[in-house]
């Protein structure tokens, strides 16, 4: 089964995100070939799981705190995420390794918090331009999984999806060739092999992500060591998200 995560960042209010998922309920056409997910902000998580109960739609967050309580003022921690009805969190992207300062050992904690709360993890990794152009993005790569996954268990991986997203292609329009992409993929199971097994590396779920949409997803579903896609701005608009949906659902 191939996944499809959309990632609204900082977009839809509670109000407009109702708007958005009865448009998208009421024309996507649920099969077994697609897992879907939908990261949202915090304040939208609770209508969003209001109007995809019964539905099989994931709902995710965007964040979590390392901690698991106390002190923290204006963080969510992994209990609320969970009682909320959270599926799954989104832990290290570019954006927050960048301007929030995340670093892998912060990430780290937070994977482990998500886990201990019951949620499943989209792990994102991704070189910048400068790593990419000075032939770095392998040793970039490697250092930010194994930063990540440092002290768990091989079946913990069970609920771990690593999304490479190259950071200097998110949201430029720009993506990496397609043996660039799967070249990076296997790069990713060959650290998963080498820490974990042979089978944990067959196994893990990854995912491309930057600057992905309605228009290279033909392109793009031709890769052979990627199981799916993360979705940035493209996700927005609710026919573009279905177009991608049913590009990937199409077998031929």
């Amino acid at each position: 089964m191939m996944k499809i995560i959309a990632n609204f960042k900082m977009n839809l209010t509670p109000s407009l995100t109702k708007e958005y998922l009865i448009q998208l309920l009421a024309r996507y056409n649920f099969n077994d070939n697609v897992e879907l997910g939908l990261s949202l902000p915090f304040i939208s998580i609770p209508i969003a799981k209001f109007i995809a109960k019964d539905k099989n739609v994931l709902i995710g967050a965007q964040n979590i705190c390392d901690e698991e309580e106390g002190k923290n003022t204006g963080e969510i921690n992994g209990a609320m995420l969970k009682d909320a009805g959270v599926d799954f969190v989104i832990v290290g992207h570019s954006e927050r390794r960048k301007k929030y300062k995340e670093d892998n050992k912060l990430i780290n904690h937070k994977i482990k918090v998500a886990l201990k709360n019951g949620l499943s993890v989209i792990l994102c990794v991704g070189e910048s331009l400068n790593d990419y152009n000075n032939l770095k993005t392998f040793s970039v790569l490697t250092e930010q999984i194994e930063g990540a996954l440092k002290g768990l268990y091989e079946n913990e991986l069970e609920n771990i999806t690593i999304a490479y997203e190259p950071i200097w292609a998110i949201g430029t329009g720009i993506i990496p060739s397609l043996n660039e992409i799967e070249k990076a993929c296997q790069a990713i199971r060959n650290v998963i092999k080498e820490d974990f097994s042979l089978k944990a590396s067959e196994n893990i779920d990854i995912l491309y992500g930057g600057s992905v949409n309605n228009k290279n997803i033909i392109q793009l579903k031709k890769l052979k060591k990627a199981n799916g896609f993360l979705i940035g701005g493209a996700c927005l608009d609710v026919a573009g998200l279905l177009q991608i949906v049913n590009v990937v659902n199409d077998k031929k």
